[in-house]
């Protein structure tokens, strides 16, 4: 204590200043260097001693900082191993433009490996080399690391979870939760191998409480197939990503969905949790009631943590009466920008719509040729009206009156169950049409999101750039909510196409921040968003996040190298 107090003293001397911004500086500079510490503080000592004399009588307190920064493993204050050595540049971090992340690698203690195979049996645990290719390389995603995991692992049990966790921790092996592979921004990569636990066979659901629409799952349960299950009931999950996401991915991204506009998002859905931290204890975040005004928000942390501060073991869900009626409408417009401005124009009327979805020319082109359909190559919003059969057609003929002043046209909708699916079933599956333009390629996805004022301006600058470029872009978003995607179409051989790519990516990122908004409403940050989360929340915002994962994962074993950009220190 003494020591602190006294070089607290030391910094506010004038004889000091320049001392202790040149030792900062030193010490600092050579934390990520090769060279043990010792050598760092003698080299410190010795290059000002006849500068500054009073330093002779420091040689125990220096040892003592070397000693306190040294506890401090790099990655709690930096993850060194990210960074290039040939051009400054952290890979994920502010200013790459890689798309291969790097990480180094170390061979799995065969004390580890028999370990997993008693917890796991060899039945639920595997190295083969497909099966590790296969989790290591998103299915979905451009995203590529240099590493695969070294081994996957598929648990059975909460206390199967522990114990794995609990060996990789002892062990300092990194650990990469997997869930239903829908992520698109590189959230599965192992870029320094490690487990992959597969939450797969963990999906049953454990209980239902009709009369206070919950229910508790375990995390590998998808959320179409839990829609099936509580249908007879009359309930229903609300949100709905991309087919063949489960509970748990969509809880660790904090997804969304087309009816986060009336619903909300993953946040605002779950009740409580249960999670594995980094050594092994399992904790559970929250009591079952609605509402709670108990001790932090351990819920709220957990969701959207991207797998870095724990593995899910289970999920009380809110749930919500199926609709007694339905409308889905659809309508055309000469310019985007007419489509948006009746998207915000439908919101400030007050009408409650459960979706309010655009899509642009080319995504109408793009469903056409996929599906064999024959739709209006234009901008397109697609509505859906609920609630009691008068009141859902009473919307959908507001609805139609804001939409004729603003240039829009041929009004239709459908009421018929059967028409309502196969609307909907279009949308669902838009990014896959994307791809019958282009076969070969790979997509790159943004996911801007904007207050919803500045909807129609973002769109409408985004769509002057994408419509210029040689790239095959579509626009599809959220339009209720501010959320604005495009599917960028390139070839990930060719590095203009590469590039071009990118810069379309940026720009729309860019804009949007500059709007108040976010690079990412819903797919969350993983290694592809990394690199914009400084701009977007600043560097103390994300030092505070650096030292919550490094209080509940001090050996950085949790999906290491996602969310928090690896430059930033502490």
């Amino acid at each position: 204590m003494a020591f602190w107090s006294w070089l607290s003293r030391l910094r506010s001397s004038s004889l000091s200043k320049g001392f202790y911004s040149d030792l900062r500086s030193s010490h600092f500079r050579n934390l990520n260097t090769p060279k043990p510490p010792t050598i760092t503080t003698t080299y410190i000592f010795h290059s000002h001693a006849l500068k500054y004399p009073f330093l002779s009588l420091l040689p125990a307190a220096l040892a003592a900082v070397s000693l306190a920064l040294q506890s401090h493993s790099n990655p709690s204050c930096c993850d060194s191993s990210h960074l290039d050595a040939t051009r400054g540049v952290s890979f994920g971090g502010k200013g790459s433009t890689e798309f291969v992340v790097k990480g180094s690698h170390k061979e799995l203690p065969q004390e580890l490996i028999d370990e997993l195979k008693a917890i796991c049996q060899e039945d639920n645990m595997t190295m083969d080399y497909d099966e590790r290719y296969n989790h290591g390389k998103p299915q979905h995603s451009f995203h590529k690391a240099v590493n695969i995991p070294d081994v996957v692992v598929f648990p059975r049990s909460e206390e199967e979870v522990s114990k794995i966790v609990k060996s990789c921790d002892k062990h300092k092996v990194p650990i990469i939760p997997y869930g239903g592979a829908t992520s698109i921004e590189g959230h599965t990569l192992s870029p320094n191998g490690g487990v992959c636990i597969d939450m797969s066979l963990m999906k049953s659901i454990k209980a239902l409480h009709i009369e206070d629409m919950d229910v508790v799952v375990e995390p590998g349960i998808g959320w179409m197939e839990l829609n099936e299950y509580l249908e007879p009931y009359g309930l229903f999950f609300p949100l709905d990503p991309g087919p063949g996401a489960t509970i748990g991915g969509m809880c660790a991204t904090r997804c969304s969905g087309s009816l986060a506009v009336r619903y909300g998002t993953m946040r605002d859905n779950v009740i409580n949790l249960k999670v594995v931290l980094a050594n092994g204890d399992t904790v559970k975040t929250a009591s079952r009631a609605r509402k709670s005004a108990a001790g932090y928000d351990l819920t709220r942390l957990v969701i959207g943590s991207e797998g870095t501060l724990g593995v899910i073991t289970e999920v009380t869900l809110r749930l919500q009466k199926i609709p007694e009626y339905s409308v889905v409408a659809m309508c055309n417009f000469p310019s985007v920008k007419d489509a948006a401005d009746v998207a915000i124009a439908t919101m400030l009327s007050g009408i409650q719509v459960s979706r309010v979805e655009l899509l642009d020319e080319v995504q109408m082109k793009a469903i056409n040729i996929a599906n064999g359909k024959d739709l209006p190559e234009s901008p397109t919003l697609m509505f859906e009206f609920i609630g009691t059969e008068a009141y859902a057609r009473e919307q959908t003929q507001i609805v139609q009156k804001i939409v004729a002043e603003h240039n829009g046209s041929d009004f239709v909708f459908a009421e018929d169950p059967e028409a309502k699916k196969e609307l909907w079933k279009i949308r669902k599956e838009a990014l896959w049409a994307c791809f019958a333009m282009e076969p070969n390629f790979e997509a790159m996805i943004s996911d801007v999101c904007v207050p919803l004022s500045h909807v129609a301006e973002l769109i409408s600058r985004s769509k002057k750039e994408l419509d210029a470029s040689p790239l095959v872009c579509t626009v599809i978003a959220h339009a209720g909510d501010g959320n604005f995607h495009t599917v960028i179409l390139f070839d990930p051989n060719l590095e203009e196409h590469r590039r071009e790519a990118e810069r379309l990516n940026q720009f729309m990122v860019y804009t949007a921040l500059s709007m108040e908004g976010t690079c990412t409403g819903e797919h969350g940050v993983g290694t592809g968003k990394v690199k914009y989360l400084e701009k977007e929340l600043g560097v103390e915002a994300l030092r505070t996040m650096k030292r919550i994962k490094a209080a509940l994962d001090p050996n950085n074993i949790m999906n290491p190298g996602k969310l928090i950009p690896p430059h930033i220190c502490f």
